[in-house]
C-alpha cells in the first residue's frame, strides 16, 4: 500500500490515506473461518462450532440516515448500486456495471426516457466462485469490465484472481472461469486455471478478440490470447511484484497498481496507473511491447476511455473530476470541480463527483461513469453536461424526522442514555442531534446548533453556534458534554424543559495552545474527544497536543490540567468502573490504558504494536490497529473499539493479564454500508462507538452518513438447519434464525479429508441446491461461515 493524497477527515484533522492493491480501499484480507457442520439428509438442528465467548460477532443494521448503498433493481432513482466501480457498453445503448460492493452484474437500459436497471449475474452480498446462470453465480468484487464484438464480457473478479466471461443466452447470462485459479493469487503466465493473478483490476478487449488485463498487485499488464476453446496468458509489460514509474520495453518498465485500461483502434492501450499518478500508452513494437507516460498529475487516476483521435478520458478519483487528455498530453477538466466532490448535475465544473472510477465512452462520444462513492451511474455529454441515469446518491444534509428520511453530515462521535437515547456530533453540520427510539423507528431531532452555521455562540438550541463539535459526553445528571473542535473549547449542554443551553467551559474559541488553567485561561489544539466519570471530572483526548486533560468542576469553575503525555493523535477515550481511562492512539496504531496512581497516571500499551498498522486479530502486541478511531467499556471491563482505518468493530478481552483482540463486524479493508451480521457487515470510515447497557453498540457511520446498531448475533435466534430438499437430484440448503449466512460448502467420504464442493449465501429459507456427485458414494457435507 502506498500513501498517497492527505485529505481531511473532518475539519482540522487531518489523516494521510493509502491506496489499496484492489481500489476503493477494498484490500484483500484473508476472513476467519468459523466452522459450523451438518450431514446430508439427516434431520438435525445446525450445530455451530464458535470461537471463544469473546468473538462473538454482531449484527448491525442501520436506524438513521440514508447512504444510498442497496441493490434493488428498479428504474432511474429507484434503483440502487454499492460502489459501482466499472462500466461497459453496448451498440444498442445498454450499460453494464460491475456493481462491486455487491458482488454482481448489473445491467442499465435505456427505456424512453427512462433507465431500467436489473442484475444480470452474482447474488448481492454473497461472494463465491461458483460459474453458472444468473444469480447461482458468484463474484468477489468484481472490478475491470469490457464488452467484446459479440456482446460477451469480460470482467476483472478482482477478489477471486480471475477472468470470468458472462455470456448471454437467451434470456439468461452464463458466466464461466477464463482464466486462474480462485483465491489463489501469482505471476504464472499459461492456460487455464494454471494462470495466477494477484487482485486484477481492470480488463479491456481489443477488435481481434484479445483481452488485455491490468493485473493491479503484480504492477503488471497482461495479455489473453484466444486458442480454440482455451485463452493463454502472457506478460507483456512490467515485472511482477516490482514497482515503479520507469518507461520502456517489455519487463523494464515499471507499474505502480495500474488499474483502468483500453484499447484504441490502432491497438495501442492506455493505461490508468494509479499510485503513479499517470496516464501510461502501451505500444506495440513488433513482438514486444513499450511503455511512455502520457501525462500525470492526476490524483488517483482510475478508469480511462480513448476516442477515435486518441484523445483520453480519464477518471481522477480523488480529484473527483473527469479529465480530458490530448493526444500530446494536454489535460483539461471536462466535469467535476477539482477537489469537490458531490452529487450535482450541471455542466462542467458545476457537476460534482464522488471517487468516480469507470468510464465507457458510446458510439456518439458520449462517457458512461461509475461514480463509485456517490453509488450512481451518470452520463457527461461531450460538452461536459453530466445527469445522474440510475442509483440512488448519498442522502446528505441536516434533515431531521425518522429513520432513512434524515440526514447528516459526518456524524462523527456518540453517547447513549439510559433510555437508549443517542446523542450525535454532526461534525460538518456543527450541530448536535439527538436519535430517540419510538416503537420500532429512530426519531432524529436537533438539539443544538444551526446546521451549516459556524461559530461559537453561547445560547439555547439553534441559537448557539459550534465549530467542528467532535466529543459527545453524558454526566449522571443528564448534562451532555462537547469537545468544540475548531474552536478549541468545551461546551457543556444543559436540559432545561424540552430546550439545551449550551455554555463554554474551558479554552477560548480561537485560541490554540496546551495551556492548564481555569475556564477560559486554559488552552486546548483540536479537542476530539471525552468522557466523564462519576464525580462529574471529563477527560479530555487533545489531539494535536498529543496528551490527555482532566477537567475538574470546582465550585461554579472548570479546571484544567494535563493527566497523560507520549501520545501520537490520541483519538477516543472511555472510562472503566475502577477509574482506568482508555485511550485509541490514532497513529501508534496502538490502545493505551492510562490508570490513576496516587496523584499519578500511568500510561501501558495494551494491545497493537506502535507505527505498526495491520488488521490482525490476535494477543497483546501481536493484534494489529488501522486507525483506532474511538472505544468505550462494558461492565464486564471488556472495550470495543471502531477501527476506521481498516473499517471494522474490534472488541478487546481481559483474559488473566492479557488482551485478546477480535473481530466483530466487517471485513478488514473492504467499504460498503451493507448491514449483516460479522464479516458480512460493511463500514465506511466509521469513527464514533457508544455502547448501551444491553450490551448493544452504536456506530457513526461517517463516510456515509448514518447511525449503525449493533446487537451479539448470539442474541438472535440460532441458525438452524431447515429439513433437507430434494428437487432433480439436488440436494437443497436453507437455514432459519439469521437474516442472511454465507457458507462454503465442502464434502467428505471418511470425515477426515474435506473438499470444497460448492459456495453459496443462505439467507432466510432454501435458497441454494447443491449437485451431489453419485460417483463418490456416500458423502458428508460440511459448510464454513466465510
Amino acid at each position: 500500500m502506498k500513501t498517497k493524497n492527505v485529505y481531511s477527515s473532518h475539519p482540522g484533522h487531518w489523516f494521510v490515506t493509502g491506496k489499496s492493491t484492489n481500489g476503493h480501499g477494498l484490500f484483500r484480507w484473508p476472513a476467519g473461518i468459523l466452522p459450523f457442520f451438518l450431514t446430508a439428509l439427516a434431520l438435525l438442528p445446525l450445530i455451530v462450532l464458535g470461537q471463544s465467548y469473546y468473538s462473538t460477532p454482531y449484527t448491525f443494521t442501520t436506524i438513521a440516515g440514508n447512504s444510498g448503498y442497496g441493490n434493488a433493481d428498479g428504474t432511474n432513482s429507484a434503483a440502487q448500486f454499492a460502489f459501482p466501480s466499472s462500466v461497459a457498453v453496448d451498440a444498442n445503448g445498454n450499460i453494464f456495471v460491475a456493481d462491486t460492493v455487491n458482488s454482481t452484474i448489473r445491467e442499465v437500459t435505456p427505456v424512453g426516457n427512462n433507465w431500467v436497471v436489473t442484475t444480470l449475474a452474482g447474488l448481492a452480498g454473497c461472494t463465491g466462485t461458483n460459474d453458472g446462470t444468473g444469480y447461482a453465480a458468484r463474484f468477489a468484487y468484481p472490478n475491470g469490465m469490457a464488452l467484446d464484438n459479440a456482446g460477451n464480457l469480460y470482467v476483472a473478479d478482482t477478489g477471486n484472481d480471475t477472468i470470468r466471461e458472462v455470456t448471454q443466452v437467451g434470456t439468461n447470462w452464463v458466466v464461466t472461469t477464463l482464466v486462474g485459479l480462485p483465491g489463489t493469487a501469482g505471476t504464472n503466465d499459461g492456460t487455464g486455471n494454471a494462470v495466477r493473478f494477484n487482485g486484477p483490476g481492470g480488463v479491456a478487449v481489443d477488435s481481434a478478440g484479445n483481452v488485455y488485463v491490468s493485473d493491479t498487485g503484480n504492477h503488471t499488464i497482461r495479455s489473453m490470447t484466444p486458442a480454440g476453446s482455451n485463452w493463454v496468458v502472457t506478460t507483456i509489460i512490467g515485472l511482477p511484484g516490482v514497482t515503479g514509474s520507469a518507461n520502456g520495453i517489455g519487463s523494464a518498465a515499471r507499474f505502480f497498481f495500474p488499474f483502468g485500461l483500453t484499447v484504441a483502434t490502432n491497438g495501442s492501450l492506455y493505461v490508468a496507473d494509479y499510485a503513479n499518478d499517470a496516464i501510461r500508452k502501451v505500444t506495440p513494437v513488433g513482438v514486444n511491447w513499450s511503455v511512455t507516460t502520457l501525462a500525470t498529475g492526476f490524483n488517483g487516476p482510475y478508469g480511462v476511455a480513448v476516442d477515435n483521435a486518441n484523445y483520453v478520458y480519464v477518471t481522477a478519483t480523488a480529484n473527483h473530476a473527469i479529465s480530458k487528455v490530448t493526444p500530446s498530453g494536454g489535460v483539461t477538466t471536462l466535469a467535476g470541480s477539482v477537489g469537490n466532490s458531490g452529487t450535482n448535475n450541471g455542466t462542467g465544473g458545476a457537476a460534482r463527483f464522488a471517487y468516480p472510477c469507470g468510464v465507457v465512452l458510446d458510439s456518439a462520444g458520449n462517457l458512461f461513469v461509475a461514480d463509485s462513492g456517490n453509488s450512481t451511474i451518470r452520463k457527461v455529454t461531450p460538452m461536459g453536461l453530466v445527469t445522474t441515469l440510475a442509483g440512488l446518491a448519498e442522502s446528505l444534509g441536516s434533515t431531521d424526522g425518522a429513520g432513512s428520511a434524515t440526514q447528516f453530515h459526518f456524524p462523527f462521535r456518540m453517547a447513549v442514555d439510559t433510555n437508549g437515547i443517542v446523542y450525535v456530533t454532526d461534525e460538518v453540520n456543527n450541530t448536535i442531534r439527538k436519535i430517540t427510539p419510538v416503537g420500532a423507528n429512530w426519531v432524529v431531532t436537533t438539539i443544538a446548533g444551526l446546521a451549516g452555521s459556524a461559530g461559537a455562540n453561547d445560547g439555547t438550541g439553534s441559537a448557539a453556534r459550534f465549530n467542528g463539535p467532535c466529543g459527545v459526553a453524558l454526566d449522571s445528571t443528564g448534562n451532555l458534554y462537547v469537545t468544540d473542535g475548531i474552536n478549541n473549547t468545551i461546551r457543556k449542554l444543559t436540559p432545561v424543559g424540552s430546550d439545551w443551553i449550551v455554555t463554554t467551559i474551558a479554552g477560548s474559541p480561537g485560541a490554540s495552545g496546551a495551556v492548564n488553567g481555569t475556564n477560559k485561561a486554559a488552552r486546548f489544539n483540536l479537542p476530539v474527544s471525552l468522557t466523564v466519570d462519576s464525580g462529574g471530572n471529563l477527560y479530555v483526548a487533545d489531539f494535536n497536543n498529543n496528551i490527555i486533560r482532566e477537567v475538574t468542576p470546582v465550585g461554579t469553575n472548570w479546571v484544567v490540567t494535563t493527566i497523560a503525555t507520549g501520545f501520537n493523535g490520541p483519538e477516543g477515550v472511555a472510562l472503566d468502573n475502577a477509574g482506568n481511562l482508555y485511550v485509541a492512539d490514532l497513529f501508534n496504531f496502538t490502545i493505551r490504558k492510562v490508570t490513576p496512581v496516587g496523584s499519578n497516571w500511568v500510561v501501558t500499551t495494551l494491545a497493537g504494536l506502535a507505527r505498526s498498522p495491520g488488521y490482525n486479530d490476535g494477543t497483546n502486541s501481536t493484534a494489529r490497529f488501522g486507525w483506532p478511531q474511538d472505544v468505550a467499556v462494558d461492565s464486564a471491563g471488556n472495550i470495543y473499539e471502531s477501527d476506521q482505518g481498516i473499517n471494522a468493530i474490534r472488541k478487546l478481552t481481559p483474559v488473566g493479564t492479557n488482551w485478546v483482540v477480535t473481530t466483530l463486524a466487517g471485513r478488514p479493508g473492504y467499504i460498503g454500508e451493507i448491514d449483516g451480521t460479522g464479516s458480512n457487515a460493511r463500514f465506511n470510515e466509521q469513527t464514533g462507538l457508544a455502547l448501551d447497557n444491553a450490551g448493544n453498540l452504536y456506530v457513526a457511520d461517517s463516510g456515509h452518513n448514518t447511525i449503525r446498531k449493533g446487537f451479539p448475533a448470539s442474541s438472535v435466534t440460532s441458525p438452524m438447519l431447515q429439513p433437507p430438499s430434494l428437487s432433480a437430484a439436488q440436494f437443497g440448503f436453507g437455514i432459519t434464525g439469521m437474516p442472511k449466512l454465507a457458507v462454503n460448502i465442502e464434502a467428505s467420504s471418511d470425515l477426515a479429508t474435506w473438499q470444497v464442493v460448492g459456495t453459496c449465501c443462505l439467507a432466510g429459507g432454501t435458497n441454494y441446491f447443491f449437485d451431489p456427485n453419485p460417483g463418490l458414494g456416500a458423502q458428508f457435507y460440511r459448510s464454513h461461515v466465510r
